[in-house]
This record gives structure tokens, sequence and C-alpha cells, in this order.
């Protein structure tokens, strides 16, 4: 057992959005083994209630208030300094003291940072090694949000991007090893800093299939006799928006030609005016219903799960959970290209609106073979995606802390792109 210093940048409890699950398990997985202080924000009022909860769960807590209104405007400051806006963003004294004294006063054998943003308070106590969860190359995140947008947000998002990507690769060239949650990150990752190849691996993300299983306990929480496709997720995530926005306006219509009395259900936290939009007009067939207690009777009772992500990086949690709970579910292909699946078998992959509509107009025609394909998925992530398994990389690094890290390649020199 050793003490260790968690950093993470969202409050890692209660589990109920993406990086919340992948930071959750993580925690829990450093907390049955080692001594765990954990430094993370607060930026959602609702999640106020559950500090107590996760303090109980660590050798010492510490959490910043974050007001996103007024982080935005903090994280201007990278245009005058050159930085990634992001730094700004969680930028903390509050937080950089708080961990200065843990340092000081607890033996810490090691820090683990899950996502890059807060990489920056390590990097202060370069003596710790660190243990770098980067999840995803969030820079390649905001350089595919770049051509999607207009002239300020286009030369901002590419800026964001080209910037953070230097700080990711100086934050994983210091780590001790850095993990990404896909196979294709770390190629991705290993083309875009050939420097830190020897020290970057995949660490999957994982669902907890005890919890997400078929019960027909659950109630529908549909209106009899409709159709429901169910998409989940935070709905304040602009990825998820354009999901639900452009699936709405380009494959929803069509397959209510086919299928008058399906409707998509849109359910998760904190949906924008855009997403709200798509359930104005009561014939257009969507339902957006916010935050629920338990996602799981939504998708039970879903005829089709789906995952129209056009600019999500990673494994994601959503389609996980879905396929666990033995539900059929269409989803992008570079989505499905991330996991460790057969499509057509455990799962069907789509890219065009009438690639969506061919694949749920075949689940939906085929009763039997929806159900063997959703059979088949659980199947795929009880075998494939338990936590435990994935999360032990960290428990073989920490085991090795006695020995020297990888030696970096020879760093080449960054050729200089305008932000344009």
């Amino acid at each position: 057992m050793a003490n260790l210093l968690y950093l993470v940048h969202r409050l890692p409890f209660p589990p109920n959005k993406g990086d919340k699950v992948r930071s959750y398990h993580l925690l829990q997985h450093l907390a049955a083994r080692h001594r765990v202080f954990v430094g993370t924000f607060v930026d959602d009022p609702e999640d106020e209630q559950h500090v107590e909860a996760l303090r109980s769960q660590c050798a010492g807590l510490h959490v910043e208030r974050l007001h996103p209104r007024a982080a935005r405007v903090r994280s201007l400051a990278g245009l005058l300094t050159g930085q990634a806006l992001s730094l700004h963003y969680y930028r903390s004294a509050g937080l950089r003291r708080w961990v200065s004294r843990t340092v000081e006063r607890e033996d810490i054998a090691a820090t683990v940072v899950f996502s890059s943003s807060m990489a920056f308070y390590a990097q202060a106590h370069p003596q710790l090694p660190m243990l770098l969860d980067m999840v995803d190359i969030d820079s390649a995140k905001w350089s595919a949000y770049a051509p999607r947008h207009r002239w300020p947000l286009s030369w901002l998002y590419r800026r964001e991007g080209h910037r953070l990507l230097a700080c990711e690769r100086q934050a994983a060239a210091q780590s001790r090893r850095c993990f990404l949650a896909t196979e294709n990150e770390v190629e991705l990752f290993r083309r875009l800093a050939p420097e830190c190849a020897g020290r970057v691996e995949a660490m999957n993300n994982g669902v907890d299939t005890a919890y997400f299983s078929p019960d027909t306990q659950h109630a529908s929480p549909f209106d009899p006799g409709e159709i429901p496709l169910v998409f989940t997720g935070a709905m304040d995530y602009w990825p998820n928006v354009d999901a639900v926005t452009w699936f709405a306006s380009q494959a929803l219509p069509q397959l209510r030609a086919r299928w008058p009395l399906l409707r998509l259900h849109i359910v998760g936290r904190a949906p924008t005016p855009a997403v709200r939009a798509l359930a104005a007009d009561p014939s257009a067939g969507v339902v957006v219903s916010g935050t629920v207690p338990d996602v799981r009777p939504y998708l039970q009772h879903a005829a089709v799960v789906v995952a129209p992500l056009r600019l999500a990086r990673g494994i994601q949690n959503k389609i996980l959970e879905a396929m666990a709970m033995g539900r059929p579910v269409v989803a992008a292909t570079a989505c499905v290209d991330a996991l460790d699946v057969q499509p057509g078998r455990e799962i069907l992959d789509a890219a065009e609106p009438e690639e969506y509509v061919q694949a749920i107009d075949r689940l939906l025609r085929a009763a039997p073979a929806a159900a063997a394909i959703g059979a088949a998925a659980r199947l795929r992530v009880q075998h494939r995606y338990a936590w435990t398994n994935h999360l032990a990389a960290l428990d073989r690094q920490l085991a090795e802390l006695g020995r020297p890290p990888p030696l970096l390649a020879p760093r080449p020199t960054l050729q200089s792109h305008p932000i344009t």
C-alpha cells in the first residue's frame, strides 16, 4: 500500500457521464489498494451533494468550486500568454497550495493525473513519478471542431488544438507512463509525439456489467405502441449535441416515413437550447428527457440504441452500457472502430444518413436478429470490457516505481504553423 495523489478535473462521483465513469472506476481501483489523496473540481451544483460521499472513500480530499462561466472568461488569459486556454480554465491557486501541502506532509509515492489539463499541478513536483491518464487526445478534438465552425471560433479552436498538443507532448514526456483509451488513440499520439512512443499505452474503458444488465423489472418509460430509439449522454457536450441535431435532421425523417410510431428519445442531463428545440414540434418525433434518475429503463426498453457521433474520440461508455444491457446498437463507424467488436454480429455501424436508416430499419424488421445482436453484444462486453482487467495497467506501473522510466526518443524540431 502506498500514498497516492490523484488529480482529476471533475468530481469523480457519481459516475453519471462519460469521463466521470472512467475517473470513478480508476479511483475505486486505486483506493482498494492504496491511500488516495484526491484533488478535484466541482463544476455542477448538483454534484455538491456527493462531496461527502466521495470524502469517505479517500485518505484526503480537496474540492475546488469551479464556475464554468467565470472559468471560460479566465481561460482567455491564454490568448495573452500564448498558452492553451484549457490550462487556464483549470488553474486554481487553492488547489496548487493543497497539492504542495499534501506532498510536504504525506509520504506520496506517485501522482496519478486524470486529463492532460491537470498535469500542471503534478509537473510542479517533478520528484514524484507521474502516471498520466490522458484518456483521449483533446488537442485532436479541438482541431476537429475548427472546420465545423465559422471564424472566429474556427481560428480559436484551431489555435487551441495547436497549443494543447504542445502541452500534451510535454506532459507525456514528463510522465512515467501515459495512458489513452484506445489503440487508435495511442497510434495517433505516437505519430504526433514520436519522442513519447515508448511511454504510451492503451488502457481501455470498461463497463459494470452487473449494474448494466438486462432486467425486465425495469418499467418502460415509453408510451404504449411507440417505437423508441434512444440516445444517451450529457447533452451540454458539443459532440453529443452535434450528433442528435444531425441525426434528427438527416436520418430521422426518413425513418419516420417508414415507421410513423418511431420516436427518438434523447436522454441526458443539461440539454442545450438547440437540443430542446428538436422537441418543440411534436410531429418531429423527438422527446428530450433531460436528467433521469436511472438510464437503465430507457436502455432496457429501447428498440434500438443509436450513437451517431461524428466528433467523439475514444471508447464511448454510452455504447458499452447499451451493449451490456443487451440492446442492439447502431453507432458511428469511427466509434465502432475504437472497439474490439465484430461489426454486423455484435453492433452495426454507419456513417451516412442512408446507412443509419438502412441499419435501423433492418433491426426493426427482424426482431429475432436484433435480439441476437444484443445478446452477442452483452457477451462481448462481459468478456472484453471488465474494468479490473484494464486498470491492472496502473498496478503494473506502480509496482515498478523503483525502476527507471523508459528513455525518451530524441524529440524532433516542431514546425511552426500559423493559426489561420
